[in-house]
């Protein structure tokens, strides 16, 4: 089968952990022993978030300038580069340590957006550090950066467009048909625009499961999974939760999902079972051979209805 994996950020570093490279790589192994397992029988894509990653490098970034002025911040496209290498190379790096047998292959991915997509009107996503209102006030005169406020402060807010295309598709199916386990498309892929055949970076952040996706889309995947804390649930938090085992767009459509968590996942799935290509499952990457055998996890799939544990 071939399938198309995206890890939550939890996968690479738990909540309310120190963003150490310690700490990453813990995660990493744990990760990397759960896909290891269905590695030999399947054939796989891996697509990881860098949320955490590129908010830590833009921080740096903004220290380092306090104190050298001259040396300007290195772009967001720049910067969601470099977390594809570092995680990449620690997830192949881990997963060869498992087993020396796998042929493993991190790929600098781009994504095309358009400038027409309507989020550049409206920049919302937050990324980068907090700053006093004054400070943030005093970048925004000197650049064409974006802050809002966040709380009691002020935060850099960026477009999240949709996805368009992949470039480096090609490369992605080769390495596939190769015989490679790939690591691809990492934080939704490094953001650019194309025109006149020229490609450009892009300031703005693209959504890891959106990406995903599409990817799973263009290569025609059997099944694609996004890995995060758990199963779909109904009222989940609440004392008449239930976590569903099957599930179908149209009867997810039936409840409101959180926009901030859950929401955005739920359409990725069900986008990717209305293009009737095959399944998809959501669930805990821990889980992960059982979410295959539908032991764990919510598959969803076409066809109406929910089916509970």
């Amino acid at each position: 089968m071939r399938i198309v994996l995206a890890l939550g950020g939890n996968a690479l570093l738990a909540r309310g952990q120190a963003l150490t490279a310690e700490n990453q790589r813990e995660n990493i192994k744990k990760s990397a022993a759960s896909i290891a397992a269905i590695a030999k029988e399947h054939e796989i894509v891996v697509v990881h978030g860098n949320g955490p990653q590129v908010g830590l490098l833009m921080e740096q970034n903004a220290a380092y300038q306090e104190y050298s002025p001259e040396t300007t911040p290195y772009p967001m496209d720049v910067l969601g580069s470099q977390t594809c290498g570092m995680v990449g190379y620690m997830l192949q790096q881990e997963l060869r340590n498992i087993d020396m047998s796998l042929d493993i292959a991190t790929l600098v991915t781009q994504t095309e957006v358009s400038k027409e997509d309507p989020a550049f009107a409206n920049p919302t996503k937050f990324v980068g550090p907090v700053y006093t209102p004054e400070r943030a006030k005093e970048i925004m005169a000197e650049t064409s950066m974006t802050f809002k406020a966040d709380g009691d402060y002020y935060r850099r807010v960026v477009p999240s467009p949709m996805p368009k295309d992949i470039v480096e598709l090609p490369q992605i199916e080769a390495l596939l048909q190769a015989g490679n386990l790939v690591i691809a498309c990492g934080g939704g892929g490094v953001p650019v625009c194309i025109e006149d055949n020229q490609s450009t970076g892009v300031e703005c952040v693209i959504d890891k499961d959106l990406t995903a996706e599409l990817l799973a889309e263009k290569i025609n995947a059997d099944l694609f999974i996004i890995l995060t804390d758990g199963s779909i649930y109904r009222n989940y938090g609440k004392e008449d939760q239930a976590e569903m085992k099957q599930a179908t767009p149209a009867g997810l459509s039936e409840f409101n999902f959180p926009a901030g968590s859950m929401g955005p996942k739920i359409e990725a799935v069900c986008k990717f079972v209305e293009t009737g290509r095959g399944s998809s499952a959501i669930g805990s990457l821990f889980d992960l051979d059982k979410i295959i055998n539908n032991e764990a996890g919510t598959l969803v799939t076409q066809g109406e209805g929910i089916v509970y544990y």
